[in-house]
């Protein structure tokens, strides 16, 4: 009895074990038959690896069948052919995204996918009618069709998704009116930027305005169909003869004026220009400087460069007129002053005979990479729109003069005069993390991997962290990619610091407020929260690989922070990072933790997010734990198919 009962068991873990076998072989044909039909070489599936292990596939816990599909963004093209998902039946969730997927959906394209609850399709090229197949999915919460090019009526058989939480249908060719929608959990609802007319209905009538806009449609939440009809008896207004003429005469005189006063506007401003111009010259040419013609981006020798194109305002706009050397430049008696146990190896002097070159015009000024002739490499920024009176800026100064962290560019002299306000550093030879992330995206990229990139947001975030130790209000007030640097062995350090209060608020360009938090209204008072709040955009711009300003979902656009929750509120998947980090699949769990810690520090209250001090800590623990085997971040390439 005992063996019968042995071999039925053994005959039982044979069954289970080769339909488990049999069923992930099936997932794991139909993955590769998606990616060779719709040209995936974004796909980064290493075919010797296990199928649960490849980017946006997500397993059973049994590791038995594929439930998940997220492949947004993949650059994935062409028609989608029939039974292409036949043999994923277990599949829950299903995106494609993103992508440039085009024609119509095959009508029995999804009936396997009997389990299917969320199917994004927005953003692609499809078209023809909604599939009929979708219909069938009576299991569907989240549906989203948004920004392709379906058309026909909207089916009045949306009904049959009863559990229907989100249904988004924007900016289609979709035509008709919409039909009666009877479903109770529908939470979500768009269909603007259609060709839709008619009332809208009364089941509907809850849902945002924005949701009907672009459409013909009337009755609430828009105006009521009334107000649509034309006049009594249904005869259109027209305008006059005299009327029309009146009209058309006005525009064309009103356009002449216009013409006029931006010709009047332009010559005199022309003017004033070139008399400008010829006073500076002449001021310039007494103290023996010549200016050279402004390019976009300056590399002189000797006493040009750095002295025609920053310096030399110092002699005219403080009115030294003394005829003479270069040192009378150096008016009032004013000099470089120096900080702490630096080297007093150069003055003025040296800084104007050194040759420059433009590095960049950021928030506060324009940076200069200037040679001294001793051999010596400096940055020189020239402040601009600075707003408080010269004692104020001097202490001010001088206490940023005094922070001395590993992780900051240290603040070297400075010089101070009427017109020119001059700050010295350190030249750091690799640039800045926004160069090194989105400079140069051709062949010869060298590609962070993770272990860098965390290495630079621990650095970062202990050089932010120190100066919040220096009191309860001293902050940043100005942390972005561009300002953090990087020295040959990729070692964070932190620039800009301090100087958010000495300039006036026109210095601070719409481009800087992909960074800042929500409730920063004057970019001279930046508290620590608001600091921890653009440090977290940096973590989500060392994650995802994009930049806060370009990261443009379409063309509406929305900001980093905002677009990285709605993605993590949806999904919770690999499909925001960056697809240079998907290659380290073994350190997924570490960019997961880092990428929650960017969440909790992009909040969208300030007491929501945590402190330098706690940020710096947690980062601190993911490094230790990603750092512990260090070649756990390196993949052999050749193993990679990329189709």
């Amino acid at each position: 009895m005992s063996s019968k009962i042995l071999i039925f068991f053994t005959i039982s873990i044979f069954l289970i074990f080769r339909r488990t076998t049999s069923d992930i072989v099936s997932d794991r044909s139909t993955l590769l038959s998606i990616r060779s039909a719709l040209r995936g070489r974004s796909l980064l599936w290493n075919i010797t690896s296990p199928t649960c292990s490849w980017p946006g596939v997500i397993c059973s816990p049994d590791k038995s069948s594929v439930l998940e599909l997220h492949l947004p963004g993949m650059g994935l093209s062409g028609q989608i052919p029939p039974g292409l998902f036949s043999n994923l039946t277990k599949l829950n969730f299903l995106s494609l995204r993103y992508n440039a997927l085009s024609g119509v959906i095959p009508a029995d394209l999804f009936s396997p996918l009997k389990d299917l609850k969320n199917l994004y399709l927005q953003h692609n090229l499809f078209s023809g009618p909604v599939p009929d197949s979708i219909f069938s999915l009576s299991n569907l919460v989240r549906l989203n069709l948004a920004h392709n090019n379906f058309s026909g009526p909207i089916p009045s058989s949306f009904n049959n998704l009863t559990g229907l939480g989100t249904l988004y249908l924007q900016d289609n060719g979709f035509s008709g009116q919409i039909p009666d929608l009877n479903l109770p959990g529908l939470v979500q609802f768009n269909v603007s930027d259609n060709q839709l007319n008619g009332s809208i209905p009364s089941k509907l009538s809850g849902q945002p305005k924005d949701s009907f806009l672009g459409t013909s449609l009337c009755g609430k939440p828009l105006n009521s169909c009334d107000n649509n009809n034309g006049d009594e008896g249904g005869k259109e207004k027209k305008l006059s003869g005299g009327a029309i003429a009146g009209i058309v005469i006005g525009c064309v005189i009103g356009l002449i004026l216009i013409l006029l006063l931006l010709f009047f506007c332009c010559c005199r401003k022309k003017s004033n220009k070139e008399t400008t111009r010829s006073a500076d010259v002449a001021g310039v040419k007494e103290v023996g400087i010549e200016i050279p013609e402004e390019k976009g981006v300056e590399s002189h020798g000797g006493k040009d460069g750095f002295l025609g194109s920053a310096i030399a305002a110092i002699g005219v706009g403080g009115g030294n007129k003394d005829k003479g050397k270069a040192e009378a430049v150096v008016g009032n008696g004013k000099s470089l002053v120096f900080f702490g146990k630096m080297n007093k190896s150069f003055d003025l002097d040296d800084l104007l005979k050194a040759s420059a070159e433009v590095l960049g015009k950021g928030t506060f000024g324009t940076a200069y990479k200037a040679a001294l002739e001793s051999g010596i490499t400096l940055v020189v920024k020239r402040l601009r729109d600075v707003t408080v009176p010269e004692k104020e800026f001097r202490e001010k100064i001088e206490e940023v003069g005094k922070l001395n962290h590993e992780n900051l560019v240290p603040l070297r002299a400075y010089y101070y005069s009427g017109d020119e306000k001059l700050l010295v550093y350190d030249y750091i030879s690799m640039g800045s993390l926004s160069a090194l992330l989105h400079g140069n995206k051709g062949a010869g990229r060298t590609p962070l991997n993770w272990e860098t990139r965390a290495g630079i947001a621990l650095g970062a975030a202990h050089g932010i962290a120190y100066l919040h130790t220096q009191g309860p209000s001293v902050s940043h007030g100005n942390i972005k990619s561009s300002n953090i640097l990087l020295t040959k062995s990729y070692e964070a350090r932190v620039s800009d610091f301090g100087l958010a209060q000495l300039v006036g608020p026109s210095s601070t360009p719409n481009r800087v407020a992909g960074y800042r938090a929500p409730e920063v209204t004057d970019p001279r008072k930046v508290s620590q929260k608001a600091d921890v709040y653009s440090f977290g955009v940096l973590l989500l711009e060392l994650l995802t690989g994009k930049a806060p300003t370009h990261s443009l979902m379409n063309e509406e656009g929305v900001d980093l922070p905002r677009w990285v929750q709605s993605v993590v509120r949806e999904e919770w998947t690999a499909e925001v990072f960056d697809l240079e980090l998907l290659r380290y699949q073994n350190v997924e769990e570490d960019m997961v933790q880092l990428l929650q810690l960017a969440v909790d520090c992009t909040a969208q209250y300030p007491d929501r997010r945590p402190s330098m001090a706690e940020v710096t800590s947690r980062v601190e623990e993911l490094c230790r734990s990603s750092f512990m085997d260090s070649g756990a971040d390196t993949i052999d390439n050749a193993e990679v198919e990329t189709a």
